[in-house]
C-alpha cells in the first residue's frame, strides 16, 4: 500500500513541477525582453483627423518628407495609403538618427524596415512614432506587413543610407 501512495505522490509531483515551472519561465522571458533587451509595446503618439490627412490640410502630414532637426538627427514624416508610402524613397547620411512619424490615409498598414529595428502598425487616425539609428551604409527595404488589399505585395519603399 505504501508503494502505491509513493508512486501516486511521484506522479503528482511530476505534473505539479512543470505546471509551476512553465509559467514562471514564461514570466522571466517577458521580464528579460521588456527590461534587458528593451522590447516595448508600440503606443500611439497622438491622434489625427483622417479626412484632414487625406485632403492634405493636416499641418504635420501635409508635406511628407525628411527634415533635419539637428546635426545628425532627422524626422521623416510618412503617410501610408493603398499600395504606397509617401515619400517612397528617403536618403540619409550614415550615422543618422531618424524618427519616423507615420499615419495612414485609408486602412491599416504596416511599416517594416528590413535590417533595422523598425516594425510598426500604421493605423488611420493614429500617429505612430519610432526612432532608429542607421550606421551601416546601404539600401534598406521598407515593406507593408499588413494586408491592405489586392496590390499589397507592391507596397514598398526604401531608405538609402550614404
Amino acid at each position: 500500500m505504501k508503494d502505491k501512495k509513493f508512486i501516486s505522490y511521484l506522479f503528482e509531483v511530476a505534473w505539479i513541477l512543470p505546471s509551476v515551472a512553465i509559467p514562471v519561465s514564461m514570466m522571466v522571458a517577458i521580464l528579460v525582453t521588456a527590461f534587458a533587451v528593451g522590447v516595448r509595446v508600440p503606443t500611439s503618439a497622438g491622434r489625427v483627423s483622417v479626412s484632414a490627412v487625406a485632403a492634405g490640410t493636416d499641418t504635420t502630414f501635409s508635406q511628407p518628407g525628411l527634415r533635419e532637426i539637428a546635426p545628425g538627427r532627422y524626422e521623416a514624416i510618412i503617410t501610408a495609403q493603398t499600395f504606397m508610402f509617401t515619400p517612397n524613397t528617403i536618403e540619409i547620411p550614415a550615422g543618422s538618427k531618424v524618427t519616423f512619424i507615420l499615419t495612414s490615409k485609408d486602412v491599416i498598414h504596416g511599416f517594416k524596415i528590413e535590417g533595422a529595428p523598425i516594425n510598426v502598425m500604421v493605423i488611420p487616425g493614429q500617429i505612430s512614432r519610432v526612432t532608429a539609428t542607421f550606421d551601416k551604409p546601404g539600401e534598406y527595404l521598407v515593406v507593408c506587413h499588413e494586408f491592405c488589399g489586392a496590390g499589397h505585395h507592391v507596397m514598398s519603399g526604401k531608405i538609402i543610407v550614404n
